[in-house]
């Protein structure tokens, strides 16, 4: 672990790796970065309220120390950060946050082992999940980037997914993993092979890189020295896999906060009855679903404006959240109101923009400022339009939940 002050952060790297914030030893908080030189300056920008938050800002305002560690790839800082949060439990990655819907990597304890992603809060009922955990790894709190890393690693080590079965036949999707070499065709691969895929698997989610490819080394000389030179060659192009992931992915994913973003909220209901909110989010003029946010409303009574308010409460915990420049509420001067006073009490300054809707909700007028509004127009009603689609979606799907349930 790499070490520097604040007084010399140009000094860091522009390589992806983990950055750790303390004070007087003690740590902060852990984050990771496509760039580390870039990501670490980011927070000495002016603009850190808007871009950051208040807890944030209170952060830098504590620290004194910052360390590093360069990795290979952005998928490596992904699992690291993972690694180091759970080891530290930092404060500012940790207080007062919803984890609920964190995920975590989970090996199945079976007789060939799934790979599967698992919500925190399924974790804490584990007795109605259907199989038996042999290994965890996170949490995670980045849904998308973390479903991207596991595509990355199957290509490299293929494994069975949530849905794939043993017997190819029984399923069509498991006999497609297996034709593309995402999961292997257990007809032919031994118990003990893939075993040992798994073990790999595990090393590079612990953090192992180099003590796997070191073992591989060794397992691809010993096949060599058999002349067993198909084998030979399959951990040779594994090991070469390894040495230049290719992240593609989490990188445009890590480097898209350099883009505008804002976040549409809409409320949905029937006669006050299973209520829920969401939110949806533009990025860079582009629909981002994997942002997506569903919230089932808590708190009784209070209409949508109570909702909103609740909402809009919970999604502001999430510092692991990118915020955005702009907020757009589905709604008129009320709405507009409890948004901004919501934004004022937990000290952000992001501006509102409220679309408000004729008898057939069609988009009548806007509220807010003039110049955000005329720079953003499309992009603040499709936003709106994607809220009002999500929330009804949501709502229907509860309403014959709770239909079923009756």
């Amino acid at each position: 672990m790499e070490k520097l002050t604040i007084q010399n952060i140009n000094k860091l790297p522009d390589k992806p790796g983990v950055y750790l914030f303390k004070k007087d030893k003690v740590i902060l908080y852990i984050g990771k970065a496509t760039s580390l030189r870039d990501r670490v300056k980011s927070y000495f920008n002016d603009d850190l309220i808007v871009s950051r938050g208040p807890k944030i800002v209170k952060m830098m305002e504590e620290i004194n120390e910052i360390d590093w560690q360069e990795t290979d790839s952005v998928l490596e800082a992904l699992i690291l950060e993972a690694s180091l949060i759970k080891k530290h439990l930092p404060s500012a990655n940790t207080l007062g946050k919803d984890n609920k819907s964190y995920n975590h990597i989970i090996i199945t304890e079976e007789e060939y082992p799934r790979v599967i992603l698992v919500r925190e809060h399924n974790l804490k009922h584990s007795e109605e999940l259907g199989f038996d955990i042999k290994y965890q790894f996170g949490p995670f709190p980045y849904s998308f980037q973390l479903k991207e890393a596991l595509k990355i690693i199957r290509k490299i080590f293929p494994f069975r997914g949530e849905k794939d079965l043993i017997h190819k036949k029984q399923k069509r999707k498991s006999a497609l993993n297996i034709e593309i070499g995402l999961s292997p065709d257990f007809s032919v691969v031994s118990k003990s092979d893939y075993a040992k895929n798994i073990r790999n698997i595990k090393m590079f989610l612990e953090g192992k890189k180099a003590s796997l490819v070191k073992k591989l080394e060794k397992e691809m000389h010993t096949f060599a020295k058999k002349k067993e030179f198909e084998k030979a060659n399959k951990i040779k192009k594994q090991i070469f896999a390894l040495s230049h992931i290719q992240d593609i992915a989490l990188i445009k994913e890590q480097n898209i906060s350099n883009t505008k973003r804002i976040e549409s909220y809409d409320i949905a209901h029937m006669s006050e009855k299973n209520k829920v909110g969401v939110m949806t989010v533009i990025e860079g003029g582009m629909i981002k679903k994997s942002e997506y946010r569903k919230f089932n409303i808590k708190r009784q009574g209070g209409g949508d404006i109570g909702a909103l308010r609740e909402v809009l409460e919970r999604r502001l915990k999430h510092d692991e959240w990118q915020l955005p420049k702009i907020i757009v509420i589905d709604g008129g001067l009320a709405q507009k109101n409890v948004a901004e006073k919501v934004l004022t009490n937990l000290g952000f300054m992001i501006p509102v923009i409220a679309v408000v809707k004729d008898e057939h909700h069609r988009p009548k007028k806007f509220l807010g400022k003039s110049d955000i509004i005329a720079d953003n127009e499309r992009d603040i009603l499709i936003a709106n339009s994607e809220a009002h689609r999500f929330a009804i979606k949501f709502h229907k799907q509860k309403r014959s939940k709770a239909f079923l349930r009756n």
